[in-house]
């Protein structure tokens, strides 16, 4: 092979290896970050409807006060209670409230997550067309497409 075709070829390995990968992983990475989110409020919004459900006024809980370490609680009035917003903000909300902005929260964090599958699926279609430039530029056989159920 000669050298411009070794050093193109080189460059593509570079690319693929120093840029789309760890963009890449950062995507995966972030959207992972979301799905948590969107978990925490999922079951925020669960715990809620449950309290709403069974007419709770009152409540008895443990408080996680970090590293593992807990302390129990005693709520007396379980009608209003502090949401985290973000940024270490936290709002006071009623029952009603707190599902409003949990609803709309989880239909932002659902348009998130779809803009991370569009990304995660550009990058691997870009690294997908790298290879294939680097399969041309090494003049090996294009990889042929199985037709039908594989076994």
């Amino acid at each position: 092979m000669d050298r411009f075709r070794q050093e193109k070829l080189q460059r593509y390995e570079e690319f693929v290896d120093k840029r789309l990968k760890p963009d890449l992983v950062h995507a995966i990475a972030e959207q992972d970050k979301v799905f948590e989110q969107q978990k925490t409020f999922s079951d925020l919004r669960k715990n809620i409807e449950n309290l709403e459900k069974n007419s709770v006024t009152s409540l008895r809980t443990l408080v996680n006060l970090g590293s593992e370490v807990y302390m129990q609680a005693d709520v007396p009035d379980t009608q209003r209670i502090f949401v985290d917003i973000g940024l270490g903000f936290h709002v006071e909300f009623t029952w009603s409230e707190a599902l409003n902005f949990i609803s709309q929260r989880e239909e932002r964090l659902a348009r998130q997550i779809e803009e991370y599958f569009r990304l995660i699926a550009s990058i691997k279609a870009q690294i997908k067309l790298v290879y294939e430039g680097i399969r041309e530029l090494l003049q090996l056989p294009a990889e042929r497409s199985v037709q039908g159920p594989v076994f």
